[in-house]
């Protein structure tokens, strides 16, 4: 029976999630939790074979505490679950930490799949996801740098970019100024387009 650990931040779907996934005859989801790390205490009751980890739920440090949890627990495969939002750079981040990348589009039996193959010792990463992110280009933003260019997409001013994200004017202003430098934008509604055209947003 393969034990499971699934890290998902809504409540409603990792509860659905571990219902169909322990329908299985092989697998059983033995522990569930709704932040990168609280899996790590977690799952170091519960000794998991895989854990489920939404993307979601990842930021750029983030991948460190996803490190965190192989180091815990060195036997546990880790599984990233991602949406259209994947690209190359969370790729990159994340690919030596982890056993493969597949989409939430699938269905629970090609889910399930995929988690036996990792507990196999295999490297797997979802077809959809490989076209979209693998084959475009590496995207060159943080994710704190995203955020302030989704925010500034919108057409609020600096003083309000830094009241939403809690950040100081002048921090907001060099966070423009690099999104515009790795952009190549002449202005921050320029590189807002020039990133979304390009999917790193």
């Amino acid at each position: 029976m393969l034990r499971v650990l699934l890290v998902q931040q809504t409540s409603l779907f990792r509860t659905a999630l571990a219902a169909v996934l322990s329908a299985e005859d092989d697998i059983e989801v033995v522990g569930d939790c709704s932040r990168v790390n609280e899996a790590i205490r977690i799952a170091g009751s519960v000794q998991p074979e895989v854990a489920v980890i939404d993307l979601d739920l990842l930021t750029d440090t983030d991948s460190g505490i996803v490190g965190q949890l192989q180091a815990a627990v060195p036997d546990c495969a880790i599984l990233i679950l991602a949406g259209s939002t994947f690209n190359r750079s969370m790729h990159d981040a994340l690919h030596r930490y982890t056993g493969g990348f597949v989409s939430r589009d699938n269905t629970p039996s090609q889910l399930a799949a995929y988690i036996r193959k990792v507990a196999a010792g295999e490297s797997v990463i979802d077809p959809a996801l490989a076209v979209s992110a693998l084959a475009g280009p590496h995207n060159p933003l943080k994710e704190r740098e995203r955020e302030v260019l989704r925010i500034a997409g919108t057409g609020a001013s600096s003083p309000e970019i830094a009241a939403k994200l809690h950040l100081s004017v002048g921090t907001v202003r060099n966070y423009l100024s690099t999104i515009m430098q790795k952009t190549g934008g002449r202005n921050r509604l320029e590189a807002f387009h020039i990133a979304d055209e390009a999917g790193w947003l």
